[in-house]
């Protein structure tokens, strides 16, 4: 498909759900006025983006075998009770966003400059929705399924030139007094003393962890603070037993780094010896501990890991991803049912990888008859492969993400036999897109880095994986880009196509619910700092 008409399409589609949500609101029932919101609770998809809204969707209606219980998603319901919007994302002066400066944007109200933490375009520390609601005697939270410190929750709790700055922002959410934080990333609240095993601290650590989280410090001084957290009355929490019994103020880190993908989640959700808390249930944790303050409560969730998926364009991770957003939805609207003194708005930061299904030269199907008149003298016979509904199971029932595939099975082989036959054997054996040696060998092929830039996070390898044409976007250079590479190898199997390895400028959806005069305003088409007024004129706060 030219790309023009493929953009077209994809922004077809958006508009297409926006209409299609605002219709419903026509019959959707009324509920209380009221002038400010006790509690507002924001989902943040990190990287969902319609595209991605559009493929839970079209998993949950068209896969023959979709887990989605009577196909209907808690999108569909929102969407029914509620109003959906449509909102730009991008930051001060340029057209594509990332997520510190997004989430910051939504925190805030204000324009933000890239990679910036909780500060305006000038540089100024700005007050966040959390903050504010703190101030106002309200409990405050945040969740999130990447690290505790990662860009989106530190946007709305911390105050930071740059999101790399990870123990800093740590120091930051610890000083705002943060009532319950649970994610990942321990490595950022431990001394670096920690690092010795011998250490006083070390051990510590290890009795209060119960050894459920990997026990290694990124920190580069003495600053511990869990201990500073116990001081200020924490309830911590390292394992899922923990957490459940938790009360008051809790801080629950239960990673290293972040929390497991979407499908190792899924795989090990009913195992009895789990220590790692999914989204859903650390979402009900904090909303039970939050809800116990008369005067209400701010809570952002975030399911960060859509945004990884998709920036190593890797399809079925990314609709495990979906579901997993899914069902914490499912919960908080269970959870709201009801009442009339809670706004709930979802919407994402950005979205990532220019995704879509598309149709494709690929294995044109067979002609085949059909029982109406108008093929009475014809064979059924579409000109191209539009796409099986089968593909759909096929993404689910993908083994390991792409990022495990690599990292945790291929990279654990012996030197010599990282060859691209056992790739070919790994991923085939890992989904259900098979690819040949030959394409292995693709995936695996190197070339001098053709933007070496010395000192760079991402760009200063000499030899990296070979993206040839639009390698520019393909940005997390080093081993992450055979992830991409194998997703154009299935590209074909999956009729999927992928623009990026990085961030779109497409504007995303905003579902809201709760009192109508207070979602009304969500319903246009916005900039993300119009979303963060909004969300902090329902708290009351003008």
């Amino acid at each position: 498909m030219k790309i023009k008409k493929y953009r077209a399409l994809v922004g077809a589609a958006a508009c297409s759900l926006v209409i299609s949500g605002c219709s419903q609101l026509q019959s959707a029932p009324d509920t209380a006025s009221t002038d400010k919101a006790k509690n507002v609770i924001m989902i943040i998809g990190d990287g969902m983006g319609p595209q991605q809204v559009g493929l839970l969707l079209s998993y949950a209606r068209q896969a023959p075998n979709s887990v989605i219980e009577n196909r209907v998603t808690a999108f569909d319901k929102i969407a029914s009770n509620g109003r959906i919007g449509l909102s730009m994302t991008n930051a001060n002066q340029v057209l594509v966003v990332d997520s510190a400066a997004s989430a910051t944007q939504l925190a805030t109200g204000q324009y933000s400059g890239s990679e910036m933490i909780g500060a305006d375009k000038d540089g100024y520390a700005a007050e966040s929705i959390l903050e504010k609601a703190k101030k106002m005697g309200k409990s405050t939270g945040l969740v999130s399924d990447t690290r505790i410190t990662h860009a989106t929750p530190a946007g709305f709790a911390a105050h930071q030139s740059h999101r790399s700055l990870e123990n800093e922002i740590a120091v930051d959410m610890l000083n705002n007094d943060v009532d319950v934080m649970l994610s990942g990333g321990l490595r950022y609240w431990i001394p670096k003393e920690a690092n010795d095993k011998q250490s006083d601290v070390r051990k510590e650590l290890e009795q209060l962890t119960e050894g459920s989280v990997r026990i290694k410090s990124k920190r580069k001084d003495s600053v511990n603070l869990i201990k500073e957290a116990q001081q200020s009355n924490y309830s911590l929490a390292f394992n899922k037993a923990q957490m459940d019994k938790a009360d008051g103020k809790i801080l629950g880190l239960f990673a290293y780094s972040a929390l497991p993908d979407a499908i190792k989640e899924n795989r090990t959700k009913n195992d009895p010896n789990r220590t790692i808390p999914t989204l859903k249930e650390m979402s009900a944790k904090a909303i039970e501990s939050l809800s116990s303050n008369d005067k209400g409560f701010f809570l952002m969730i975030e399911a960060g890991q859509i945004d990884w998926a998709g920036h190593y364009n890797d399809t079925g991770t990314m609709l495990h991803e979906m579901i997993r957003i899914n069902e914490t939805l499912e919960y908080v609207l269970d959870w709201a049912k009801g009442r009339d003194d809670t706004v709930i708005v979802v919407t994402a930061d950005h979205e990532t990888g220019g995704f879509g299904f598309s149709y494709s030269a690929n294995n044109i199907p067979q002609g085949r008859g059909l029982p109406g008149d108008v093929f009475k003298e014809q064979m059924f016979k579409p000109g191209f492969n539009f796409g099986d509904e089968s593909i759909l199971d096929k993404l689910y029932e993908q083994k390991s993400s792409y990022a495990d595939i690599f990292y945790g099975q291929f990279d654990a082989l012996e030197k010599d036999q990282q060859t691209p036959a056992n790739l070919a054997k790994i991923v085939n054996d890992q989904t259900g897109f098979d690819i040949t040696e030959e394409q292995a060998s693709r995936v695996l092929a190197t070339e001098e880095n053709p933007y070496l830039t010395e000192g760079h996070n991402y760009l200063s390898s000499k030899v990296v994986p070979k993206m040839g044409p639009n390698g520019a976007f393909f940005v997390y250079q080093t081993d992450d880009n055979r992830q991409n590479l194998l997703a154009r190898e299935v590209a074909e199997g999956q009729n999927v196509v992928w623009s990026t390895g990085t961030h779109t400028s497409t504007p995303v959806l905003v579902f809201s619910q709760g009192p109508q005069n207070l979602i009304a305003p969500f319903s246009n088409i916005m900039h993300h700092t119009e979303v963060g007024q909004r969300a902090i004129e329902a708290l009351g706060e003008k």
